[in-house]
């Protein structure tokens, strides 16, 4: 741990003390246990067992696989428990889960300390917050209770995802040299799953107060859960490049040959550039290779930055970057490129040298070559082909400028 920035440990250490209050004040007002709440504790470590252990090998691969945000499903058991637990037992619950999870964590303990603290004190501070809405007993609710209790559940799962994401974003963005929002905070596909938890969460909480046998279908239902998830990142691997995070050449060009079918059918116009950085093998023979990674993933960070959201981002290969500008002429390409070029040029990128020790990477550029559809060729091979005709130009001419690729005669 004394080997990360020093930024990371003292948040770590902060939220890590901060913690032991919230702990208190939810303890505080946690009441005393009763037999029935020993026996919905019982049903749910149960399930999260049940849960775990059949679905181990599959998050040792899942965990394997990401480097970002993993989102393990627990919250299927976790969740409700802030709902019908008192704090002090599902935290308790907490525990439980997070000592067999320490199986297939596979992360150094300060790492898996700091995210059970995390995961526990949100329990914790979802089951003070609702307590403090007053939520009624479910088995008598009329329709118009329901509701109220259901706007009661929403509130507190925002608490409940609110304290995760204010721990571990803010952790995974303090350690990582060049943190991005996907890195942060996980993809849309993350996040979509996540409220898919909490949601099952929900209903587990339900079933465990009016019908706790029917609780053994959530167990089912995670294990599924799990192997959809596992089977999703699969599928994003394979068009996503893992040093950056972009669409790799595959999965860009079959994007890209959507969007240029859709174009074609509306008329419009699109463009295709092509960004090549300049004399970047400097970095990696003056830095070493790791810091080339870093400033690769700076890079496209920076991109995925500068551009609109139908905008597609990938890396050809190498030091090299493709993006293609749905609804763009020559003038719109130009001025995207221009952004891209400042934006590069003004990128200072925290990495390490051979030795391990701190630098900052600066000054670097980049030659820019634009294609447009249809006046340079009317197909996606024949576009990747004249703006990389055009990216040779711009180097010939000096590098760190833009240059369009010639009109065919």
């Amino acid at each position: 741990m004394w080997t990360r920035p020093r930024r990371f440990i003292v948040f770590l250490i902060t939220m890590e003390v901060l913690s032991v209050g919230g702990f208190a004040a939810a303890f505080a007002h946690s009441p005393q246990p009763t037999g029935s709440d020993w026996l919905e504790f019982t049903i749910l470590a149960a399930g999260a067992t049940v849960h775990i252990q059949l679905t181990r090998r599959q998050e040792e691969r899942r965990r394997n696989r990401t480097k970002t945000v993993l989102i393990d499903l627990t919250a299927v058991w976790v969740f409700p428990a802030t709902l019908v637990l008192p704090a002090t037992v599902a935290v308790l619950l907490v525990v439980v889960i997070r000592i067999q999870r320490w199986f297939v964590a596979r992360r150094p303990a300060h790492n898996f300390i700091y995210s059970s603290l995390a995961h526990g004190l949100a329990a914790a501070l979802a089951n003070l917050c609702y307590m403090a809405m007053g939520p009624r007993d479910w088995t008598t609710l009329t329709a118009a209770e329901s509701l109220r209790e259901f706007g009661l559940i929403l509130a507190t799962a925002l608490v409940y995802e609110g304290v995760q994401v204010l721990y571990v974003g803010g952790i995974l963005a303090l350690g990582s040299p060049s943190p991005t929002v996907r890195t942060v905070l996980g993809s849309k596909a993350d996040n979509l799953l996540e409220a898919i938890t909490t949601g099952l969460g929900a209903v587990t909480a339900v079933l465990v107060v009016t019908m706790p046998p029917a609780v053994a279908i959530m167990a089912v239902v995670t294990v599924v859960f799990n192997r959809l998830a596992e089977l999703d990142q699969l599928q994003d691997a394979v068009v996503t490049d893992p040093k950056t995070g972009l669409l790799n050449m595959r999965g860009w060009t079959e994007s890209a040959e959507r969007a240029l079918n859709r174009v074609r059918r509306s008329g419009s116009t699109l463009a295709v550039l092509m960004v090549d950085l300049d004399h970047f093998k400097q970095i990696n023979d003056t830095f070493g290779h790791p810091a080339g990674d870093d400033a690769l993933a700076a890079v496209a960070n920076a991109l995925s930055s500068v551009t609109r959201p139908a905008d597609l981002v990938g890396r050809f290969g190498g030091e090299e970057f493709l993006l293609l500008l749905p609804n763009a002429d020559a003038a719109a390409a130009e001025l995207a490129a221009e952004r891209v070029r400042t934006t590069i040029a003004a990128l200072r990128i925290p990495t390490t040298d051979k030795r391990g020790a701190q630098v900052t990477i600066s000054g670097r550029t980049a030659s820019i070559g634009i294609a447009v559809f249809p006046r340079h060729a009317d197909d996606l091979d024949g576009l990747l082909q004249a703006a990389d005709t055009a990216v040779y130009d711009a180097k010939e001419a000096g590098r760190n400028r833009i240059s369009f690729a010639p009109v065919p005669h």
